[in-house]
């Protein structure tokens, strides 16, 4: 966990790293000229088209657009600057600047490229698959010297790019997930389905029979209904009842609010566990307002370890997934990558697992 000592999150933290002999990138790169091929028009007009597509026809630019994806095209923009072809930018793509988990892992990130060398920039993607697409596409034409994205779900050209990166030796990283099957990159994090069940089976252990799960109000947060998922799973296994519910999409306090008052009025659930603390921490403001008792009408349960979540009714029980100690293990991935010269081997032995961790208090 962050230490809030620690210096405030940046969007660029220098970073120094010894770097092999320079090699070059260029050699089985997509160029301006195999996407002008493919799409079947001259160069100049897929040029023209990246710098404003609006000046070219509807069918012309839906041809130009499937040859950039399918060839995972990006534009070199520091050609001719680096012998290496490489800047020093490790490009980082997270979906929330504004979450206390993400927030963390930049911070440990960054905290832990400080001094080697590098530097991080930073985008977020507010949840959108085609914000990170245009996000991939934009720092990878810097020629950083590693990415890492948040998660294994992708759009298809998204995907293109980041094969097309490794295939000429980027280092990429998926952060903030783990998972058995799909190990087409370095991954560090966690499984969310283990998340889901570890939430089901500590609510089920404490008796409680009539569960929730309040999924947030972004339905491209993949993540947060992989865990409801298999939160409902684990209940209806134990031949509990398991019943979901959605909270807007507003500020996160007020959703858990509104996400309370639609329970009680299709009738409240002896437990819930929430997409996060924030939701949670809502839901509990909202309970002790109307004086419903917590845990005695109501368990709770949140997820992230919030600082908030700690202060709130004795404290809400959370599950922590340690999001500061997910960016320091990143950065090491990234610079033992990045010193070897992307990734040698196969991705599978190389991705980190992280153990989330029950913490029980008042709420349950």
């Amino acid at each position: 966990m962050a230490n809030p000592e620690k210096s405030s999150t940046s969007a660029v933290a220098e970073v120094a790293v010894a770097r092999p002999a320079a090699r070059g990138r260029g050699h089985g790169r997509a160029t301006l000229a195999t996407v002008a091929a493919q799409a079947c028009v001259a160069s100049m007009t897929v040029s023209r088209y990246l710098r404003a597509p609006d000046q070219v026809g509807r069918e012309t630019g839906d041809r130009i657009a499937s040859a950039l994806a399918s060839t995972g095209y990006t534009p070199n923009k520091h050609a001719g600057m680096l012998a290496s072809g490489r800047s020093s930018l490790v490009a980082a793509i997270i979906p929330s600047i504004a979450s206390p988990l993400f927030a963390e892992t930049v911070q440990g990130l960054s905290d832990s490229l400080r001094g080697h060398g590098l530097e991080l920039l930073l985008a977020s993607t507010n949840y959108s698959l085609e914000r990170e697409e245009e996000q991939i596409r934009a720092v990878l034409g810097w020629s950083p010297s590693a990415l890492v994205v948040t998660g294994r779900r992708h759009s298809d050209a998204a995907l293109a790019m980041m094969r097309q990166a490794v295939t000429v030796g980027l280092p990429v990283l998926e952060m903030w997930d783990h998972d058995a099957v799909d190990r087409s990159f370095v991954q560090v994090g966690f499984s969310h389905r283990q998340v889901g069940d570890m939430m089901a089976r500590h609510l089920l252990a404490k008796g409680y029979r009539d569960l929730a799960y309040v999924q947030t109000g972004v339905p491209e947060d993949f993540r947060a209904a992989e865990r409801g998922e298999a939160f409902a799973a684990r209940v209806r296994k134990a031949g509990a009842a398991a019943r979901m519910f959605h909270a807007p999409r507003i500020e996160p306090l007020a959703a858990g609010r509104h996400a309370l008052r639609e329970m009680l009025a299709a009738g409240l659930p002896r437990a819930v566990a929430f997409a996060n603390d924030n939701l949670a921490a809502g839901a509990c403001l909202q309970a002790l307002e109307q004086k419903i008792s917590v845990p005695g009408e109501i368990a709770l349960l949140g997820f992230g370890d919030f600082p908030l979540s700690r202060q709130i009714a004795g404290g809400i029980s959370t599950v922590g997934v340690g999001p500061y100690d997910i960016g320091v293990a990143c950065a090491r991935q990234l610079l033992r990558m990045v010193t070897q010269g992307g990734l040698i081997g196969p991705a599978r032995g190389r991705s980190s697992l992280r153990l989330p961790q029950l913490l029980p208090r008042a709420t349950t």
